[in-house]
């Protein structure tokens, strides 16, 4: 059967390109898929040393889980955003609560986050931005789709658990210049301290949990990847070596 692997930041640049297809056997797991992908030479060294999390069709997996054709495998490098809260999963949005969640390479603007929250019910609107500081610019890479279904489950836990009116937040992706911002929460509630207390939990589960990565990058042009986390919660693994063919055996 065919599976498709998704490869991002580090992965990604050593093996120059964003996707794998592999050829494994019916019945495969997650662990096979990371052997298979430990013979390939510029994986090899990385994916002995790094600590990686995987995902099948966009939710967190284990070693164990099993495979089927067609399926998205994403190995997930450690998080630039770090660690942080974990919020809850998600429950269907109360009629009167709005989510807005957006992963965009659009230049974000807090005006415009700010009056997707305001609401004739709220006593209070709360906004934070994440602006690049000290280097010339952020470049973003992020696992879109995963981000944004990880952004909306941490929005609706917020507004359900704080009561809030409303809550929005985006991320950018690719370079952010310097003081721009990067990522953008507002939550509104009746009261000031749902507000603040939702957009500080929100904010802290986006930075630990959305698959997003960031690169620095100099005045000089010159590039180094952030150090990151792993996600609370998910499954850790370093991929197998890569088995030693019999013929080679003794030598």
């Amino acid at each position: 059967m065919t599976v498709n692997v998704r490869l991002f930041s580090l992965l990604r640049e050593l093996e120059g390109r964003d996707r794998v297809e592999l050829q494994l056997n019916d019945g495969a797991t997650v662990a096979d898929a990371l052997e298979a992908l430990a013979t390939l030479p510029s994986l090899h060294d990385v994916l002995g040393r790094l600590p990686v999390q995987m995902a099948v069709n966009r939710d967190y997996a284990t070693l164990a889980t099993r495979l089927a054709a067609d399926d998205e495998l994403a190995l997930i490098p450690p998080l630039s955003g770090g660690g942080g809260a974990t919020g809850e999963g998600g429950a269907p949005q109360s009629a009167d609560r709005r989510v807005h969640v957006a992963v965009t390479d659009r230049a974000l603007a807090l005006e415009r986050v700010a009056a997707l929250v305001a609401d004739r019910r709220a006593g209070a609107i709360v906004t934070f931005q994440g602006v690049t500081r000290e280097v010339q610019s952020l470049d973003y890479e992020a696992y879109e789709e995963m981000a944004a279904e990880r952004i909306e489950t941490i929005a609706r836990a917020c507004a359900r658990r704080h009561g809030l009116c409303a809550i929005a937040a985006e991320h950018r992706t690719g370079a952010v210049a310097l003081g721009e911002p990067s990522v953008i929460v507002a939550a509104s509630a009746p009261h000031r301290g749902e507000a603040f207390a939702a957009a500080r939990e929100a904010i802290d589960a986006i930075k630990s949990e959305a698959p997003i990565w960031k690169v620095e990058v100099d005045a000089s042009g010159q590039r180094r990847h952030v150090a990151g986390a792993p996600a609370p919660g998910a499954a850790i693994a370093a991929a197998p070596a890569a088995k030693t063919p019999s013929s080679e055996r003794g030598r």
